[in-house]
C-alpha cells in the first residue's frame, strides 16, 4: 500500500508540472516565439531579391542569340545531294539580270561593292572606274576603264545555282528560284580568277583565300539557305561551323 501511495504522489507532482510549463507558455509566448526565430533562417530582404532577379546577363539575350550564324545553321536540315540531273541555268533560274529603275542587277551590285569610289557613265548605270577591296582574296583592286569592269569583275552568287539545285531548289517553283538567283543577299561582286575557282562549290569544297572575310562568306551562304528553305551535307555542315567557330558572333545576314 505504501509503494501504490507513492507512485500516486509521483504522478500528482509531474502532472502538476507539466501544467505549470504550459501555462507558462501561454502566458509568456514572447520567450517561446524568439527561440523559434532564431533557429529559423532570416529571409532575404526583399531589396537584393528584386535586384538579383533583373540583375542584366553576360550571356546573349534569346533573340540576339537566334541571330547568330551558327544559330541559323543549325536550323539548316543535313541531307545528301540530290542528283543534277535536269540542272540548266538559264532556264530553270534566270537568263538575263532584272531591270531595276532603269539599272540591270548586275550593274546595281557593281556601284553596291565599289561604293563612293565610284564614277559613273553618263548612264547613271555603268561604273566606268572605282577602287574596293576585293572580298575573295583581300587585295585591294583599282580600275579605270569600263572594259574592266567585263573581264577582270564578276558577280557570284554566293551560294552557286547548281549546289543550290542539288539542295533543294530543283524542287520550289521557278519563281522562287529566280527570287533566290537574283536575290541581292546572293549576289557579291567578286574578282574573275578566284570566282573561276570557286565554280561551284560549297564551304566544304572551297573557302574564300581570305580568310579574313571566311566568318562572312559562311554566314551569307548560311543565310541563304535559310531564307530559301535549301539544306546543307554534313561535310559542308562541318565547314561551316569549323569556321565559325573563330567568329561565334558572326551574325546571320537578312534574318
Amino acid at each position: 500500500m505504501q509503494k501504490m501511495g507513492y507512485r500516486i504522489r509521483r504522478i500528482i507532482v509531474v502532472t502538476i508540472a507539466l501544467v505549470g510549463v504550459g501555462l507558462w507558455l501561454v502566458l509568456s509566448p514572447g520567450s517561446y516565439e524568439q527561440e523559434i526565430v532564431q533557429e529559423s533562417p532570416a529571409p532575404a530582404p526583399l531589396e537584393s531579391l528584386e535586384q538579383e532577379q533583373t540583375q542584366p546577363t553576360e550571356n546573349p539575350t534569346e533573340e540576339s542569340a537566334a541571330n547568330l550564324a551558327s544559330t541559323v545553321l543549325e536550323k539548316l536540315e543535313i541531307k545528301g545531294r540530290a542528283p543534277k540531273a535536269g540542272y540548266n541555268r538559264s532556264e530553270e533560274f534566270y537568263k538575263n539580270w532584272p531591270n531595276i529603275n532603269g539599272c540591270s542587277l548586275r550593274q546595281i551590285i557593281i556601284k553596291r561593292e565599289f561604293g563612293e569610289s565610284a564614277q559613273l557613265a553618263e548612264n547613271g548605270c555603268d561604273v566606268i572606274s572605282g577602287t574596293f577591296t576585293e572580298p575573295y582574296t583581300g587585295n585591294k583592286i583599282t580600275l579605270y576603264q569600263k572594259s574592266d569592269f567585263s573581264h577582270k569583275i564578276q558577280i557570284d552568287h554566293v551560294v552557286a545555282l547548281s549546289d543550290a539545285w542539288q539542295k533543294g531548289a530543283q524542287y520550289k517553283s521557278k519563281e522562287e528560284r529566280y527570287a533566290m538567283a537574283t536575290d541581292p543577299l546572293n549576289l557579291i561582286a567578286v574578282d574573275s580568277v578566284a570566282n573561276k575557282q570557286k565554280s561551284d562549290g560549297d564551304a566544304a569544297t572551297w573557302l574564300p583565300p581570305n580568310r579574313a572575310f571566311r566568318c562572312q562568306y559562311v554566314a551569307r551562304q548560311v543565310s541563304v539557305k535559310f531564307k530559301y528553305s535549301l539544306w546543307v551535307t554534313q561535310a559542308e555542315h562541318d565547314a561551316i561551323a569549323n569556321v565559325l567557330k573563330n567568329c561565334p558572333n558572326e551574325p546571320a545576314v537578312g534574318i
